[in-house]
């Protein structure tokens, strides 16, 4: 817009057109044009924006031509953004915190403290993993980020994406039509037969991390004659938590701070699976902790409001009020765990023909 709109650069040198993300503008039309901000995590997903300094990229900007008086103030998830116009809810309120998709989830999940994990599974699945003041350089294709800014003190994630997860359970659903609701995937699933091997590489969009092939495509692996709609039911579950795996793998060859007792927190609508979340327990060899989703939510956006308003000071005590619904342990026998993350890691290893 800046290249082709007559005097659209100009303006923006000016301060006269401004641009931002979606929190950025909403916070405009929310305080009637007095705040132009976002905050550090919005930011950071721009990628003109330096994580390391926490401040608009020069160097980028340079390159990209883009003046930096345009550009939003770069605030804390938990800071003083303003007063709503009255006129919008009867009454002005004052707006105190804002945070990035899938760093909301990390805080709504109270993960605080470094080699604190979280992933939400919907129609994919996004696994952030806290490494507090370390900026951690990914050597295994996983993303840099910031998971929150509070009282100036940033702290980094490394983060890994699937493409498919909730989106296999639509495919039994809508595609091949074995079963007719979404919940019925686990039960189903516990019916298989547990002497079959099957296993689905569900690369229907591609890989994403840590491989990112957008060229593969989806694979079955380990079917017999009396492989039905149980061992695909299985198969499909099981992927989500095979990819899971690879992310956390691929997280603690970057990090040594990823330890082999990290805790899983987990959202989003695969997680009222009972048996999708014990098997994630059972391949990440790693408990997994399932929140009272509603009331996790709402303490996590009462927390950024709080903590800056003085009622939840300190992370530690939000931590204590994050209420957990379930925690599922591991129990596969270890031998039987690695056959079949070397049944997987084959299976993907064919798909992406890699010899």
């Amino acid at each position: 817009m800046l290249d082709k709109v007559k005097g659209a650069r100009k303006r923006a040198e000016k301060g006269e057109l401004l641009a931002g993300t979606i929190d950025s503008f909403l916070i405009w039309r929310l305080t009637g044009g007095k705040v132009h901000a976002t905050d550090a995590t919005n930011a950071s997903r721009t990628l003109v924006y330096n994580i390391a300094e926490n401040a608009w990229d020069d160097e980028l900007l340079s390159i990209l031509n883009i003046p930096v008086e345009m550009l939003p103030e770069v605030k804390d998830c938990a800071d003083d953004y303003g007063i709503t116009e009255k006129n919008l809810f009867g009454a002005e309120i004052r707006i105190l915190g804002v945070a990035g998709d899938q760093h909301a989830a990390t805080i709504g999940q109270a993960c605080f403290e470094p080699g604190m994990m979280k992933s939400t599974y919907g129609t994919g699945c996004f696994a952030l993993l806290n490494t507090g003041s370390d900026l951690v350089r990914s050597k295994n294709r996983l993303l840099t980020t910031i998971a929150y800014r509070l009282n100036g003190k940033t702290t980094y994630a490394l983060e890994g994406s699937i493409f498919i997860a909730g989106a296999a359970v639509q495919w039994l659903r809508d595609g091949i039509k074995v079963i007719g609701k979404a919940e019925q995937s686990g039960k189903l699933a516990d019916e298989a037969d547990p002497t079959q091997n099957v296993y689905l590489v569900p690369a229907f969009v591609g890989l994403g991390a840590p491989h990112w092939d957008a060229e593969a495509r989806g694979a079955i692996f380990g079917l017999t004659r009396n492989s039905g709609p149980a061992e695909f039911a299985r198969a499909a579950l099981e992927s989500v938590a095979y990819q899971t795996r690879d992310l956390l793998d691929a997280m603690r060859k970057d990090w040594k701070g990823a330890s082999a007792k990290t805790v899983l927190r987990v959202d989003g609508g695969m997680v009222a699976s009972d048996w999708t979340m014990q098997r994630l327990a059972d391949i990440l060899d790693a408990p997994v902790d399932r929140p009272t989703i509603l009331e996790t939510t709402a303490l996590g956006a009462a927390w950024l409001a709080g903590s800056k308003a003085g009622v939840w000071p300190d992370a530690k005590k939000f931590a204590k009020s994050w209420a957990l619904e379930r925690r599922f342990q591991p129990d596969m026998d270890g031998s039987a765990r690695a056959a079949k993350l070397a049944g997987w890691r084959d299976a993907v290893r064919r798909t992406l023909s890699v010899p």
